[in-house]
């Protein structure tokens, strides 16, 4: 078999599979790397749930993009006829001069996005699942929901092997070398050659792009499941998934009942503590336990009463927490897809396509400025 491809992605998580399934399927001869397995749990990529929602605070240039996820999401569960994305809704909470707060109503503004505002009352009335301050309020999005990423990434898989992608499981990328016409890849297992080389590698990107050395942060998060006392709050239905602004205390954030285990709290950046990506994941602390226990039993005393399980895994952190989704600066072959910071995956179906399109016609018609290089590292 030839060694010579017109695309190599190189970690084969949640973007990276999508790139390589997008490619594969508009006819490019594509290779696809994992240094281990898909949704392996050294990752980005596991967990039952991650999050999507529509009316985001984060920055209102993120809803077009996320509106295409949407449709990308539900062409996948077309094509497979599985279930991928669940509507929920999403319930954002906090004080009403609150970063989050506002940034939601400025999205839904600009997009013209159906939400509901409720005030504390209101909220606990409807969604008894959740305890709120007199003077918080909640908006609803009724758009949001969750992911299965462990879903999602087999299914992405299995349809880049359909269309005839390459997937090398278990090797290593070492280094890449630019050079005439290309760039050479090489592995624990040899050398191959490619036209343009994508590089998704999550928590590993520091190692392929010493430029990113410093500034891509790999740390540590831990997210614990809890059964209800009252098993009917915690129903997808009777209750929606929640971003929590705590102020001082950070931002939490949480699914319903998806399964056997419970509902599902975790906070942004948990203690922000870095971590080598290539050591084992590092054990849940006592400390990890007393801070989402005592959110639970404060904010959700009906719906998170026992807990029952806890896992660490990992965020790849961008100094403004945007997404890195550019070619690397001086080059036109090498495309870098950090993409996470802790709210990528819901977006993976959609830079899937947007990192095809680079590879393939180095551009793409979807807005993504706010993902270049000069945006994060200006000058």
């Amino acid at each position: 078999m030839s060694q010579n491809f017109d695309v190599a992605v190189i970690g084969l998580g949640a973007m990276g599979s999508a790139a390589l399934a997008e490619l594969a399927e508009r006819g490019l001869k594509v290779i696809g790397f994992e240094r281990h397995y898909p949704a392996h749990p050294l990752g980005s990529s596991h967990g039952d749930s991650r999050m999507i929602r529509l009316a985001y605070f984060e920055d209102p240039s993120y809803v077009p993009i996320l509106q295409r996820a949407y449709a990308k999401w539900r062409e996948l569960e077309q094509r497979s006829g599985q279930e991928v994305l669940s509507v929920t809704g999403v319930l954002q909470i906090g004080l009403p001069d609150s970063d989050l707060l506002r940034g939601v109503l400025a999205s839904c503004a600009l997009h013209g996005l159906s939400h509901e505002v409720l005030d504390a009352s209101s909220t606990m009335a409807r969604f008894p699942a959740f305890s709120l301050d007199p003077d918080e309020m909640a908006i609803l999005d009724p758009e949001g929901g969750f992911v299965r990423p462990e879903i999602a990434i087999s299914l992405q898989v299995k349809r880049a092997a359909a269309a005839g992608a390459v997937m090398h499981f278990g090797e290593t990328i070492t280094h890449i070398d630019p050079g005439q016409g290309g760039v050479s890849v090489v592995s624990n297992h040899g050398r191959y050659f490619a036209k343009k080389v994508i590089v998704a590698t999550g928590a590993w990107i520091n190692q392929l792009v010493p430029r990113l050395q410093g500034k891509a942060k790999p740390i540590r998060q831990v997210v614990a499941w809890y059964h209800p006392k009252q098993a009917l709050n915690a129903q997808q239905g009777r209750m929606p998934g929640f971003i929590r602004d705590e102020g001082p205390n950070g931002a939490f954030f949480g699914f319903p009942a998806i399964g056997s285990d419970g509902v599902k709290i975790g906070r942004h950046l948990h203690f922000n503590q870095p971590l080598d990506p290539d050591e084992p994941n590092a054990p849940v602390e006592d400390e990890d336990f007393t801070l989402l226990d005592q959110f639970a039993h404060h904010r959700l005393p009906t719906v998170a009463s026992f807990r029952h399980k806890a896992i660490t895994c990992r965020y790849t952190m961008m100094p403004n927490e945007n997404f890195l989704i550019d070619f690397l600066p001086g080059t036109d072959d090498i495309i870098i897809c950090s993409a996470c910071s802790g709210h990528g995956f819901k977006f993976a179906s959609v830079i899937g396509e947007i990192l095809a399109d680079l590879a393939e016609k180095s551009t793409t018609d979807l807005p993504i400025g706010l993902f270049a290089f000069d945006h994060h590292f200006p000058g």
